[in-house]
């Protein structure tokens, strides 16, 4: 874990380099650092929002990044507009492990946010004001800390979440088939798993949670908070580089995201679509049965 006294050191830091420039007016950290309840660590990142009097200078040069410590690598946002402000951001790794994104913000911009009636997902979630030359951030409302927290699905979203995930896997078993291996394992371990049977997994252990937990990106919590036998599954559908090894996976995959499907339906009153899942593997198994010199699909 980081040490308190290092995250103060560094917290102070940042306020002080704020202080030594003239056109830096607030700064204030969002993200996991701001709340005692999420999981951090020596790697986890600094969110910090910077408002100053002209965002240009900061997209112009880089040169600013450097007073935190050598750059190791960095990516650069675009400039974009929200609600009419220019913003961008810089998405910082240091060679001594502190990570920094930063986010430009005009003046205006940060009036507007505060003159909201509600608070933006990345200030809901939890935010600390690090520095205030001009009281700007003095009507901000306090967080609820429920932004990003998943919302139970409507019947339809459940349905559609099912059906996307048969129809990823009919490109999983064509590249399979093909011994297309990179083309399937990304469909089967990124379109199949993080865009369909993630969002299931989640549904299924907010309502062991009572829909008060915040999983994180890529599924980066799951281990944490997962029932441990859905999790030892889920690690028994990622495998190594061999082509039948991955038909295994596949169908793993399936019969878990069958298990939770199902589990989740039945807590929210969904029914399970048993007769697509019943064609849908039909047909993936014959393409697995299918002679790779076949000129016909029979």
């Amino acid at each position: 874990m980081r040490n308190a006294a290092q995250h103060q050191e560094t917290l102070e830091r940042f306020v002080q380099w704020g202080k030594r420039r003239d056109s830096v007016r607030a700064m204030i950290l969002t993200s996991s650092l701001t709340t005692s309840k999420a999981p951090v660590d020596v790697l986890s990142d600094y969110d910090l929002i910077l408002v100053v009097t002209d965002v240009h200078p900061y997209f112009e040069s880089r040169a600013w990044l450097g007073d935190f410590g050598p750059v190791l690598v960095v990516y650069r946002d675009p400039v974009l507009l929200e609600r009419g402000h220019e913003k961008f951001g810089y998405v910082t790794q240091y060679e001594h492990g502190l990570k920094i994104d930063f986010t430009l913000w005009p003046v205006d911009l940060l009036k507007q946010i505060v003159a909201d009636p509600q608070l933006p997902d990345e200030f809901d979630a939890g935010y600390q004001v690090l520095l205030d030359k001009d009281h700007l951030t003095d009507g901000l409302k306090p967080p609820t800390y429920t932004a990003y927290i998943p919302k139970p699905p409507t019947e339809e979203e459940y349905r559609t979440r099912v059906e996307l995930f048969f129809h990823n896997l009919t490109y999983v078993a064509k590249f399979l088939w093909r011994d297309d291996l990179i083309a399937a394992k990304y469909v089967l371990d990124n379109a199949a798993k993080q865009e369909d049977l993630r969002p299931m997994l989640e549904w299924r252990l907010e309502i062991d949670h009572q829909w008060s937990v915040k999983p994180g990106p890529y599924g980066r919590r799951l281990k944490l908070w997962l029932r441990p036998d859905l999790w030892a599954e889920l690690e028994g559908t990622y495998v190594g580089a061999g082509i039948e090894e991955n038909w295994e996976a596949m169908f793993r995959t399936i019969s878990l995201f069958r298990k939770v499907a199902i589990e989740v339906g039945e807590c929210l009153g969904f029914a399970y679509p048993h007769d697509l899942d019943r064609r849908a593997v039909a047909y993936l198994q014959k393409v697995k049965n299918l002679d790779r010199q076949a000129d016909t699909f029979a």
